[in-house]
């Protein structure tokens, strides 16, 4: 006989061991990268020779032919945009050679019914599973990391581009994005978020589906300053499957609901000063805190939000009386949490909502929230009966979308900081919008911080260009990829950017006046 340790404690004893070898393989092969890798990769913006260039052209001009990489590296991150566009048409043919695929089958007489391993050669189709990757919107950043990375080789060498991918680029956004979205979709939080968002349900309309659409676009981003946008996004959007979506609304009206979520998430985080990513980025620079963040972001960004919403329910009100004659869009599965009835423990609740609190609360800290999150899934494995099935693949797929991003987003710094500094207040806030729809808008902020001499005017309108623009594409907010991922099986072609962009746009304009108008 022998005694077994269950699973997650294996796990954690594990998870300890590699981070006391950790150190030491690090010391014996840090100094050989430290001594060869390039240290200031990419150049840091205060050591360009910018001084004889007038315009912002021939700045950045000057700066591409100085640094031939600087310009592979847009052209990269260019085609990795265009990617996102294309993403809907590669899972569209995906589709396609899939049908024609099983169609060969049937006229061969095979059988695509067997268990995978009885599969003959050729009954999977890897043109097929080739194009489903390509239209993976959070695998697309990562893919094209590939080429950046034999670029940065190219150019500055093997020690450089590990050196860079491997510590200089910081990957706790990412890996906290990953574990509250997890957190954030168990069960208990589901549940208890539910619950609350029916009281306000119950009392503007009794519960019906136009209630519960504006109590979840309304409270759900408003939510997001206190427990994280990344949380309330996720929140947000599986109340949304549930309430809305699964009642199969129009495809305008769903594109519409998506683009005025996206938006409202991204401009309902300025309440605080740590729940937004951009946000963060520059509040200990900038000396911005909570109180500075309410008292000029957050009120207006209410305000915003009911005027949207409010827009958004006249002009679809109709669609609202449609929606319970329309059939389910799936067919729904008994182990699924929202279809269960039995009561959850007030205290399995509130140990949930403790290990969310540690989590935001240590969001700068992986070792801690990491660390919270093993005994988390312990104390999930405990109390299984009350628990949903966790699927970590939607969060991981998350943050290897983010992660990507924030590899590319850190060799754009060249161009992107002379064009924010170029501009006045108004075209700054418009400027910053529009970037925002191609970049993070974290990343955008960021950069904004590190340009010497800014206004305080100045700062608040890059601030509200960045959390204006935040809902135009999947890319512009780091919240948004959680959303895209919950929400993307009510879409069959896959979401289309064109009309996502479409479905935000008058919530971003209104946005974008509420927070420079409303002084």
């Amino acid at each position: 006989m022998y005694f077994k340790l269950p699973r997650y404690l294996r796990i954690l004893f594990a998870v300890l061991i590699a981070s006391s070898i950790n150190p030491i393989v690090c010391s014996a092969s840090e100094s050989h990268i430290s001594s060869s890798a390039e240290q200031t990769f990419p150049i840091p913006l205060d050591q360009y020779d910018d001084e004889e260039n007038n315009g912002i052209v021939s700045l950045i001009k000057n700066r591409a032919e100085n640094n031939k990489f600087n310009l592979i590296a847009a052209l990269i991150f260019l085609g990795a945009i265009f990617h996102t566009f294309m993403a809907a048409r590669f899972q569209k043919m995906a589709h396609e050679i899939e049908l024609k695929h099983q169609e060969k089958i049937k006229k061969e007489g095979r059988t695509a019914e067997c268990k995978p391993h009885e599969n003959a050669i050729g009954d999977v189709s890897f043109k097929a599973e080739l194009f489903e990757f390509l239209g993976e919107v959070e695998a697309i950043f990562g893919i094209w990391v590939i080429p950046l990375a034999f670029a940065i080789i190219s150019f500055e060498g093997w020690n450089t581009m590990i050196h860079y991918i491997g510590k200089t680029v910081d990957y706790t956004e990412p890996l906290f994005v990953v574990i509250i979205m997890t957190i954030a979709a168990t069960r208990p939080i589901l549940k208890f978020a539910e619950y609350c968002t029916s009281k306000f349900a119950n009392f503007i309309g009794k519960g019906s589906p136009a209630a519960w659409w504006i109590s979840i676009l309304t409270i759900g981003p408003i939510l997001g300053s206190f427990i994280t946008e990344p949380a309330a996004m996720t929140i947000s959007a599986l109340l949304l499957c549930k309430k809305f979506y699964d009642l199969n609304p129009c495809r305008k009206f769903a594109y519409a609901t998506i683009g005025l979520l996206f938006v409202n998430i991204s401009i309902g985080g300025t309440l605080t000063n740590f729940a937004a990513p951009p946000v963060l980025m520059v509040a200990q620079s900038w000396d911005w805190s909570t109180k500075f963040m309410l008292l000029n972001f957050g009120w207006k960004a209410v305000i915003g939000i009911i005027i949207s919403n409010g827009l958004y329910y006249f002009y679809f009100r109709k669609e609202f009386s449609n929606l319970n004659s329309y059939d389910s869009c799936e067919t729904k599965d008994v182990e699924h949490w929202a279809d269960r009835d039995d009561e959850i423990p007030i205290w399995v609740t509130i140990i949930h909502l403790i290990f969310m609190g540690w989590t935001v609360l240590n969001a700068h800290y992986p070792a801690l929230f990491i660390g919270g999150f093993l005994f988390f899934l312990a104390f999930t494995k405990a109390t299984f009966h009350h628990q949903n099935v966790i699927n970590l693949r939607p969060a991981i797929l998350v943050g290897f979308f983010l992660a990507g991003l924030k590899i590319h987003g850190e060799c754009q710094g060249w161009w992107i900081s002379p064009v924010l500094m170029s501009l006045t207040e108004w075209p700054l806030m418009i400027g910053a919008t529009v970037l925002t729809a191609f970049n993070d808008n974290a990343a955008i902020t960021f950069l904004a911080s590190q340009v010497p001499g800014f206004s305080e005017e100045l700062k608040y309108a890059v601030m509200a260009g960045a959390v204006t623009g935040g809902g135009l594409t999947v890319i512009a907010n780091a919240p948004n990829p959680a959303g895209q991922s919950i929400l993307s099986r009510y879409f069959p072609d896959g979401i289309s950017p064109m009309c996502l962009a479409a479905g935000a746009l008058i919530p971003t304009i209104i946005a974008g006046c509420c927070f420079m108008l409303i002084r």
